[in-house]
């Protein structure tokens, strides 16, 4: 990105925090009242209903005034675009100046070793690293640490596997 767009991203990114935090919570009608509601937003409906008519003193509904700027919808408040990944193929894709990478949920603990460390290489920012240690380490000990994790999941497939024949 040219540094007049990162300049405009950054505004606009600052208005958006400024916007939402003028923003009320929008809560389901009478979510404070029973305990049995969520406060799930869902559209008030009714006939009478007071939060339909916007009647004063009750709580606001989403309208087209409280939308962020453009430029940031759909935007990590890091300031990059989020791509999700399923395998390492998909990092190939990836821009690491302009895009973040979160690792879909579906995703192995041997599929994801094998992500973080690709995406560590092209020096791409994951926003959901999981249970990755904050420390420097070198290339030669993270690899370690990758083989160490694929030995131990294949260890309790393994054992997982054991224990259904022994139910059969």
């Amino acid at each position: 990105m040219t540094e007049s767009k990162t300049m405009a991203l950054d505004k606009a990114l600052h208005v958006r925090k400024r916007v939402k935090s003028k923003k009320p919570d929008f809560v389901r009608q009478e979510s404070w009242r029973y305990y049995r509601l969520k406060e799930n937003w869902r559209r008030p409906r009714g006939i009478d209903n007071k939060m339909r008519r916007k009647i004063k003193g009750w709580p606001a509904t989403p309208n087209a005034g409280y939308r962020g700027p453009k430029a940031t919808r759909n935007i990590h408040p890091s300031g990059y675009q989020e791509v999700l990944v399923y395998n390492v193929g998909e990092l190939k894709k990836v821009d690491p100046k302009t895009n973040a990478v979160r690792i879909a949920h579906t995703v192995g603990k041997k599929a994801r070793a094998g992500i973080l460390l690709e995406a560590r290489k092209r020096k791409i920012t994951i926003l959901n690293p999981g249970e990755v240690k904050k420390e420097k380490v070198t290339e030669e000990k993270e690899e370690e640490i990758v083989e160490k994790e694929i030995e131990t999941a294949k260890e309790k497939r393994k054992s997982e596997d054991e224990g259904r024949k022994k139910e059969q």
